[in-house]
């Protein structure tokens, strides 16, 4: 023991290395254990579904699954298939699995999805915006999903990729990306789903790009897309990159013209479940009815629409859905427009890239806010730079914005949709 004290103190800095080595393999070791056990809990559940009883005459239920293997660096397949594959398999579900990654998937994915019970997006926020080529058109994903003949169709997202905005809507935050994922699969086995609105963007010649985040357009955005640039900096290459920006141009102005009409009365929500049919006598009844007092017709009063026209000079302009602040039971539809105010000294620019980049769509004191369900962004002509559609980058260009409310419905977790029903009694 005297001689392993003595080697310790006479080569302390072999000792010190040694000691951090260890250390730091024994906590990569024992996260590795409690993943293993995180997963293992989330199949014992998981298998729970699976043992239920279903009548023979009932098919299973079947899965498409939209895996885009690019997401999170290329690690996102294997985190697929060793945390929420096991899980799907082990429900019961009849999964089909394609991956976004070669031509020629136009046609396929409108085949799977006339044939699914559910769609589940795994992958990060491009996965949702992914464009699928083929020879005949250019097919989005979440464009698909949009179309009345699939917007019944409930919606799983997992997260899988570096940005997954839509996650912090769905499912709790957590720190450990194995819960994150175990998590979000076991919300759609559990069935409990909520509408979210979509924001339908229309170029002059373009097809129309659809987004369940939102719009950017401005100098955050610009900077925040470069802060990757800096990578050596570390946790300050966020800052180094929104500094830099202030040094090769200042003040950073965007100007257009805004038109938008103001929010909507919110129908009422559809039953999920359609009345049971009329016995034949009742049908006949009111056929008969019909044929001999049939209604009279009356002409439909059209009201006109409502249009504000404003100028603006903003350093960031923002069109957001609610999405992020669900109200189950709000009687108004709206997406938030937020123009940020043009006065900001370099140190605030700084300051406020560091949050946006945590929260895009965060709207500063100070900003003007405007709710409306439909607007049309004028840009001067010549103007450069890009929009920022759900993390994803687009030409800038006029564009006409215009709210879908509640067009589809995506699966989330149980206790997210209960606190947004206690939220909304209170």
């Amino acid at each position: 023991m005297a001689r392993v004290v003595a080697a310790l103190r006479n080569h302390w800095k072999k000792s010190t290395v040694g000691a951090c080595l260890l250390g730091w393999g024994g906590h990569w070791l024992y996260g590795r254990h409690c993943d293993n056990l995180l997963r293992r809990a989330a199949c014992q559940e998981a298998q729970a579904f699976g043992n239920e009883l279903i009548p023979p005459t009932m098919p299973l239920k079947k899965a498409t699954v939209f895996l885009n293997p690019a997401a999170c660096k290329g690690k996102a397949g294997n985190l697929f298939e060793k945390n929420a594959a096991p899980i799907l398999h082990l429900s019961g579900l009849d999964v089909t699995v394609v991956k976004t990654d070669y031509e020629g998937q136009a046609k396929k994915l409108l085949e799977l999805m006339e044939n699914t019970d559910l769609i589940i997006i795994a992958g990060g926020d491009g996965t949702v915006q992914e464009e699928l080529p083929s020879a005949d058109a250019n097919v989005n994903l979440l464009s698909s999903c949009v179309q009345a003949a699939f917007s019944k169709i409930p919606i799983g997202f997992i997260p899988l990729g570096k940005t997954c905005t839509l996650s912090h809507t769905l499912y709790p935050e957590s720190t450990n990306q194995v819960q994150h994922i175990t998590n979000a699969t076991l919300a759609i086995l559990k069935g409990e789903t909520v509408p979210l609105d979509v924001l339908q963007i229309k170029g002059e010649k373009e097809q129309p790009v659809f987004a369940v985040s939102g719009l950017r357009w401005g100098s955050y955005r610009d900077a925040g897309v470069k802060a990757s640039k800096y990578w050596y900096l570390g946790p300050l290459k966020t800052k180094a990159a929104h500094f830099f920006s202030t040094v090769k141009e200042w003040p950073q102005k965007h100007q257009a013209a805004l038109m938008y009409v103001g929010p909507t009365e919110r129908p009422p929500e559809e039953p999920e479940e359609k009345p049971s049919r009329p016995p034949l006598y009742v049908r006949l009844y009111r056929r008969l009815r019909l044929y001999w007092s049939p209604p009279k017709e009356f002409p439909l009063e059209v009201t006109p629409e409502d249009w504000e026209e404003l100028k603006l000079s903003t350093i960031e302009l923002s069109i957001a859905t609610r999405n992020r602040q669900l109200d189950l039971k709000r009687t108004e539809d709206f997406m938030d427009i937020c123009i940020e105010s043009e006065t900001v000294s370099k140190g605030e620019f700084v300051h406020r890239g560091s949050q946006k980049m945590r929260d895009p769509h965060t709207c500063p004191e100070g900003s003007q806010c405007i709710q409306a369900s439909r607007c049309i962004l004028q840009l001067p002509e010549g103007t450069e730079g890009s929009f920022g559609i759900d993390n994803e980058e687009y030409e800038a260009m006029p564009v006409e914005v215009k709210l879908l409310p509640r067009k589809l419905r995506f699966f989330c977790d149980p206790r997210i949709r209960e606190q947004m029903l206690h939220a909304a009694v209170q």
